[in-house]
């Protein structure tokens, strides 16, 4: 049985409480910094996954929708007269990128310019090691090495998005089950990018008994981080409401109108992230805002909006998951896969953090980049996120590990790939 789309939206905010409850009462849940929405959505993705082994309850959600109502926002005027079918949880994407954008100022970019670079070549190199780790196990398992490739940074640094923009070249160089195959490895990255990133992060900072330089006494971060959630987004937006409605408006304004500028982006025939766009146009509207003088514009009402946005995203994207294709996944896939995980928690541990900084911004970049390193990058944010919740604040890694895993790698990956597949092809 398969269940209209509309329900993980409506069940987002109550699995996101669960979540949150879960990660509060367990104990492991909390020491280890997993992400609410990782949690929440994972557990019904559990349910169902029981549900469909059994036999007792086989059903699994849809994951688009047509509904003129919802894509218009998401598409430009000649898409969606064809009413095309969309992701349902992609307008929470989008804005939160666009969120990210808006809170762009030039002022920060400029303060943390040299970690960007740095940690975009960390990030290429990182991707190049996935590609050759992929190939090397895939012909010493005797598979097509396009198979490494599509294990590789196609879907672990690229995520769903690239698997698919590359999916037709790799069918045409030789592997015919490409978009499946991508599908599946992009999703197992998506559930162990979840997960890995906060043990990694937390064990860094607490090892070394790391500070952040904006640190408030615990018990002052213990009982704020108590009414921090979802409810406490909601209630501080609340208070704000004359911000919420003014940033709320300027954040559909630059979602809508990004949805042309990342049309006109895709007929350069360059594959890019759907959001693009809309996170270009709003670091443009930031910037364009602060040189006229305005500073309406509050990153703390921006940074609560991106938190909503993000956790309903995740909270859908995870109960949505169809576990029974990874567990139908070939063996083979499984173990390329596997040790594509451990190559993300070894370079995050010796390579992500020493070159850094060592320092406690190095552990919450190197607990983000498991996220993103292992394909998403709203992932890395909501390792990021877990992590100051419980230790402290790290502005610098909320600069430099979204401006680089959203945008930035991106150029740098389809380079890789590209060489890679004509590499490979005979």
């Amino acid at each position: 049985m398969t269940l209209s789309a509309w329900w993980p939206v409506a069940l987002a905010i109550p699995v996101l409480l669960l979540g949150e409850w879960c990660v509060r009462r367990g104990r492991w849940l909390s020491r280890f910094n997993i992400p609410s929405p990782v949690v929440g959505g994972l557990l019904v993705s559990l349910v169902l996954w029981g549900g469909n082994l059994s036999g007792l309850w086989p059903a699994q959600f849809q994951t688009t929708v047509s509904a003129p109502g919802w894509t218009w926002l998401v598409t430009t005027e000649p898409e969606w007269l064809r009413s095309p079918g969309r992701g349902v949880n992609l307008p929470f994407l989008v804005a939160f990128f666009t969120c990210i954008g808006l809170n762009a100022s030039w002022a920060l970019v400029k303060r943390g310019s040299g970690q960007v670079l740095l940690f975009l070549g960390l990030a290429g190199v990182l991707a190049v090691l996935q590609n050759g780790v992929g190939v090397a196990l895939a012909k010493g398992l005797g598979l097509s090495p396009l198979l490494g490739l599509v294990c590789g940074s196609v879907t672990m640094t690229g995520g769903h998005g690239t698997a698919m923009g590359f999916a037709a070249d790799i069918e045409r160089a030789g592997l015919a089950q490409a978009p499946e195959v991508g599908m599946a490895a992009a999703t197992f990255g998506l559930v162990a990018g979840g997960l890995l990133g906060g043990p990694i992060g937390g064990a860094l900072i607490r090892r070394r008994r790391l500070q952040s330089q904006d640190a408030v006494p615990r018990a002052v971060a213990d009982s704020a981080a108590a009414g921090q959630g979802i409810v406490g987004d909601f209630q501080f937006l609340a208070r704000r409401r004359r911000d919420f409605l003014l940033h709320f408006l300027l954040l559909l304004a630059c979602v809508k109108l990004g949805a042309w500028v990342s049309y006109f982006i895709q007929q350069t025939k360059i594959t890019f992230p759907v959001y693009i766009g809309a996170m270009l146009l709003g670091v443009v509207v930031r910037n364009t805002l602060d040189l006229a003088g305005a500073r309406w514009v509050k990153t703390e009402v921006l940074n609560t909006l991106a938190s909503v946005m993000l956790g309903m995203f995740l909270t859908i994207a995870m109960m949505s998951l169809n576990l029974i294709e990874l567990a139908d996944t070939a063996l083979p896939m499984l173990m390329i896969l596997t040790v594509q995980v451990g190559l993300v928690a070894l370079f995050a541990r010796w390579v992500t953090f020493p070159v850094m900084g060592r320092d406690f911004e190095a552990a919450v970049m190197a607990g983000g980049h498991c996220g993103f390193g292992l394909g998403a990058t709203p992932n890395a944010v909501a390792n990021m996120k877990a992590l100051v919740e419980r230790f402290g604040p790290a502005p610098r890694a909320f600069l430099v590990v979204p401006l680089v895993g959203a945008f930035l790698i991106d150029f740098v990956n389809a380079l890789n790939i590209t060489f890679f597949l004509n590499w490979l092809q005979p």
